[in-house]
Protein backbone atom coordinates (compact mmCIF):
# COMPACT_ATOMS: atom_id res chain seq x y z
CA UNK A 1 0.00 0.00 0.00
CA UNK A 2 3.22 2.44 0.36
CA UNK A 3 1.88 3.81 -3.33
CA UNK A 4 -1.00 4.82 -1.66
CA UNK A 5 -0.32 6.89 1.47
CA UNK A 6 -0.72 10.20 0.41
CA UNK A 7 -4.29 9.18 -1.27
CA UNK A 8 -4.94 7.74 2.18
CA UNK A 9 -3.73 10.57 3.81
CA UNK A 10 -5.68 13.39 1.84
CA UNK A 11 -9.09 10.89 2.10
CA UNK A 12 -8.18 10.88 5.94
CA UNK A 13 -8.04 15.11 5.78
CA UNK A 14 -11.04 15.50 3.64
CA UNK A 15 -12.97 13.10 6.28
CA UNK A 16 -11.46 14.23 9.56
CA UNK A 17 -11.91 18.22 8.43
CA UNK A 18 -15.93 17.44 7.75
CA UNK A 19 -16.80 15.55 10.62
CA UNK A 20 -14.34 18.14 12.81
CA UNK A 21 -15.93 21.50 11.42
CA UNK A 22 -19.72 19.49 11.37
CA UNK A 23 -19.03 18.58 15.18
CA UNK A 24 -16.67 19.66 17.81
CA UNK A 25 -15.04 23.07 16.47
CA UNK A 26 -18.92 23.86 14.65
CA UNK A 27 -19.44 26.27 17.70
CA UNK A 28 -16.49 27.69 18.22
CA UNK A 29 -16.28 28.60 14.22
CA UNK A 30 -19.23 29.64 14.14
CA UNK A 31 -18.49 32.10 17.14
CA UNK A 32 -15.10 33.31 15.60
CA UNK A 33 -16.01 33.79 11.79
CA UNK A 34 -20.31 34.46 12.25
CA UNK A 35 -22.45 31.91 10.46
CA UNK A 36 -21.51 33.66 6.89
CA UNK A 37 -18.11 33.51 7.35
CA UNK A 38 -18.16 29.77 8.79
CA UNK A 39 -20.11 28.64 5.67
CA UNK A 40 -17.36 30.41 3.24
CA UNK A 41 -14.77 28.71 5.67
CA UNK A 42 -15.96 24.91 5.41
CA UNK A 43 -16.52 25.45 2.11
CA UNK A 44 -12.99 26.19 1.22
CA UNK A 45 -11.32 24.11 3.36
CA UNK A 46 -13.86 21.12 2.28
CA UNK A 47 -12.46 21.86 -1.72
CA UNK A 48 -9.13 22.14 -0.90
CA UNK A 49 -9.05 19.25 0.84
CA UNK A 50 -11.35 16.73 -1.83
CA UNK A 51 -8.93 18.66 -4.29
CA UNK A 52 -6.08 17.35 -3.04
CA UNK A 53 -7.90 14.01 -2.64
CA UNK A 54 -8.90 14.10 -6.30
CA UNK A 55 -5.14 15.16 -7.07
CA UNK A 56 -3.90 11.89 -5.30
CA UNK A 57 -6.42 9.75 -6.44
CA UNK A 58 -5.26 10.52 -10.33
CA UNK A 59 -1.86 10.20 -9.55
CA UNK A 60 -2.12 7.11 -7.20
CA UNK A 61 -1.11 3.40 -8.96
CA UNK A 62 -3.70 1.69 -10.97
CA UNK A 63 -3.70 -1.83 -10.01
CA UNK A 64 -5.43 -4.88 -11.49
CA UNK A 65 -8.91 -5.27 -10.50
CA UNK A 66 -10.21 -7.28 -7.70
CA UNK A 67 -13.57 -8.82 -10.31
CA UNK A 68 -13.68 -7.92 -14.17
CA UNK A 69 -16.71 -4.88 -14.82
CA UNK A 70 -18.94 -7.52 -16.80
CA UNK A 71 -22.46 -5.81 -18.45
CA UNK A 72 -24.51 -7.25 -15.12
CA UNK A 73 -22.16 -4.81 -13.17
CA UNK A 74 -22.37 -2.03 -15.29
CA UNK A 75 -26.40 -2.41 -15.33
CA UNK A 76 -26.32 -2.37 -10.93
CA UNK A 77 -24.54 0.55 -11.49
CA UNK A 78 -25.84 2.56 -14.02
CA UNK A 79 -29.10 2.06 -11.80
CA UNK A 80 -27.34 3.29 -8.64
CA UNK A 81 -25.79 6.11 -10.29
CA UNK A 82 -29.72 7.04 -12.05
CA UNK A 83 -31.17 6.81 -7.96
CA UNK A 84 -28.08 8.65 -6.90
CA UNK A 85 -28.89 11.41 -9.36
CA UNK A 86 -32.68 11.25 -8.67
CA UNK A 87 -32.20 11.40 -4.68
CA UNK A 88 -29.56 14.54 -4.69
CA UNK A 89 -31.99 16.58 -6.86
CA UNK A 90 -35.03 15.62 -4.47
CA UNK A 91 -32.90 16.17 -1.68
CA UNK A 92 -32.97 19.81 -2.91
CA UNK A 93 -36.81 20.05 -2.05
CA UNK A 94 -37.49 22.03 1.32
CA UNK A 95 -34.04 20.00 2.93
CA UNK A 96 -34.94 20.25 7.05
CA UNK A 97 -30.83 19.30 7.54
CA UNK A 98 -30.28 22.95 5.15
CA UNK A 99 -28.79 25.22 7.93
CA UNK A 100 -31.37 27.79 8.60
CA UNK A 101 -34.19 25.47 7.71
CA UNK A 102 -36.98 25.91 9.53
CA UNK A 103 -37.43 23.77 12.66
CA UNK A 104 -40.58 23.35 12.29
CA UNK A 105 -40.25 21.41 8.96
CA UNK A 106 -39.24 18.44 10.87
CA UNK A 107 -42.55 17.86 12.42
CA UNK A 108 -44.51 17.79 9.13
CA UNK A 109 -44.98 14.73 7.43
CA UNK A 110 -42.45 13.01 5.08
CA UNK A 111 -42.88 14.83 1.40
CA UNK A 112 -40.79 14.06 -1.47
CA UNK A 113 -37.25 12.31 -1.63
CA UNK A 114 -38.04 12.49 2.06
CA UNK A 115 -40.69 9.13 1.62
CA UNK A 116 -37.87 7.44 0.30
CA UNK A 117 -35.04 8.01 3.17
CA UNK A 118 -34.98 11.10 5.42
CA UNK A 119 -30.91 11.45 3.83
CA UNK A 120 -31.17 11.55 0.19
CA UNK A 121 -28.58 13.95 -0.82
CA UNK A 122 -26.52 11.12 1.60
CA UNK A 123 -27.34 8.23 0.12
CA UNK A 124 -26.88 9.54 -3.30
CA UNK A 125 -23.25 10.39 -2.61
CA UNK A 126 -23.03 6.50 -1.06
CA UNK A 127 -24.48 5.15 -4.19
CA UNK A 128 -22.02 7.29 -6.27
CA UNK A 129 -19.50 5.26 -4.31
CA UNK A 130 -21.06 1.86 -4.72
CA UNK A 131 -21.43 2.39 -8.04
CA UNK A 132 -17.72 3.67 -8.92
CA UNK A 133 -16.04 0.65 -6.43
CA UNK A 134 -18.44 -2.15 -8.43
CA UNK A 135 -17.45 -0.74 -11.85
CA UNK A 136 -13.36 -0.27 -10.55
CA UNK A 137 -12.75 -2.43 -7.69
CA UNK A 138 -8.99 -0.96 -7.30
CA UNK A 139 -6.90 -0.43 -4.13
CA UNK A 140 -7.03 3.27 -4.78
CA UNK A 141 -10.83 3.53 -5.69
CA UNK A 142 -11.74 1.37 -2.42
CA UNK A 143 -9.91 4.10 -0.79
CA UNK A 144 -10.81 7.15 -2.94
CA UNK A 145 -14.80 6.08 -3.14
CA UNK A 146 -14.64 3.94 0.36
CA UNK A 147 -13.87 7.79 2.15
CA UNK A 148 -16.99 9.00 0.47
CA UNK A 149 -19.11 6.66 1.11
CA UNK A 150 -18.13 6.94 4.72
CA UNK A 151 -18.38 10.42 5.31
CA UNK A 152 -22.47 10.05 3.64
CA UNK A 153 -23.28 7.47 5.87
CA UNK A 154 -21.60 8.08 9.19
CA UNK A 155 -21.90 11.94 8.40
CA UNK A 156 -25.36 10.97 7.98
CA UNK A 157 -26.15 9.38 11.60
CA UNK A 158 -23.72 12.25 13.09
CA UNK A 159 -26.13 14.54 11.86
CA UNK A 160 -29.01 13.23 13.35
CA UNK A 161 -27.80 13.04 16.71
CA UNK A 162 -26.97 16.94 16.24
CA UNK A 163 -30.10 17.64 15.12
CA UNK A 164 -31.68 15.70 17.98
CA UNK A 165 -29.75 18.33 20.59
CA UNK A 166 -30.95 21.14 18.70
CA UNK A 167 -34.38 20.67 17.92
CA UNK A 168 -35.44 17.79 20.31
CA UNK A 169 -38.94 16.66 20.21
CA UNK A 170 -39.57 17.82 16.77
CA UNK A 171 -36.79 16.14 14.72
CA UNK A 172 -37.77 13.12 16.94
CA UNK A 173 -40.94 13.00 15.34
CA UNK A 174 -39.04 13.35 11.92
CA UNK A 175 -37.06 10.82 12.91
CA UNK A 176 -40.04 7.99 13.95
CA UNK A 177 -41.77 8.82 10.24
CA UNK A 178 -38.60 8.46 8.13
CA UNK A 179 -36.25 5.68 7.35
CA UNK A 180 -32.38 6.14 7.59
CA UNK A 181 -32.63 3.14 5.04
CA UNK A 182 -33.60 3.51 1.42
CA UNK A 183 -37.76 2.69 1.16
CA UNK A 184 -36.97 1.78 -2.55
CA UNK A 185 -41.15 1.57 -3.11
CA UNK A 186 -41.54 4.92 -2.12
CA UNK A 187 -39.78 6.51 -5.61
CA UNK A 188 -42.64 6.80 -6.95
CA UNK A 189 -43.76 9.83 -4.57
CA UNK A 190 -40.35 11.80 -5.47
CA UNK A 191 -42.31 13.78 -7.75
CA UNK A 192 -42.00 14.36 -11.02
CA UNK A 193 -39.79 17.51 -11.50
CA UNK A 194 -36.76 15.53 -9.54
CA UNK A 195 -37.63 12.64 -11.51
CA UNK A 196 -36.94 14.55 -14.77
CA UNK A 197 -34.15 16.48 -13.31
CA UNK A 198 -32.66 13.26 -12.09
CA UNK A 199 -32.86 12.03 -15.39
CA UNK A 200 -31.18 14.71 -16.63
CA UNK A 201 -28.62 15.05 -14.18
CA UNK A 202 -27.93 11.17 -14.93
CA UNK A 203 -28.04 11.48 -18.79
CA UNK A 204 -25.36 14.97 -18.76
CA UNK A 205 -22.91 13.13 -16.49
CA UNK A 206 -22.98 9.65 -18.28
CA UNK A 207 -22.18 12.24 -21.33
CA UNK A 208 -19.59 14.05 -19.28
CA UNK A 209 -17.65 10.64 -18.55
CA UNK A 210 -15.98 9.64 -21.40
CA UNK A 211 -13.98 13.19 -21.28
CA UNK A 212 -13.34 13.51 -17.72
CA UNK A 213 -13.42 9.71 -16.54
CA UNK A 214 -11.66 8.63 -19.91
CA UNK A 215 -14.42 5.94 -20.97
CA UNK A 216 -18.01 5.95 -21.77
CA UNK A 217 -20.49 4.89 -18.75
CA UNK A 218 -24.39 4.98 -18.19
CA UNK A 219 -26.50 3.55 -20.33
CA UNK A 220 -23.80 5.34 -23.31
CA UNK A 221 -21.77 2.31 -22.71
CA UNK A 222 -23.84 0.19 -25.00
CA UNK A 223 -24.67 2.54 -27.03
Amino acid sequence: MSGYYWLILASMLFVGTHFLMSHPMRREMVRIFRRNGFALVYSIISLVTFGWMVFEFMRAPKAQVYWPDTDVVWIFATVFMLLAAVLFIGSLVRNPSFPGASEKLAAQKPFGAYRVTRHPMMWSFALWGIAHIAVAPRPDNFIFSGAIIFLALVGAKAQEKKKARLVGVEWDAWLRQTSFGLQLGQLGYVGLTPWLLGIGLWLGASWAHQYFGGYAAGILRWL
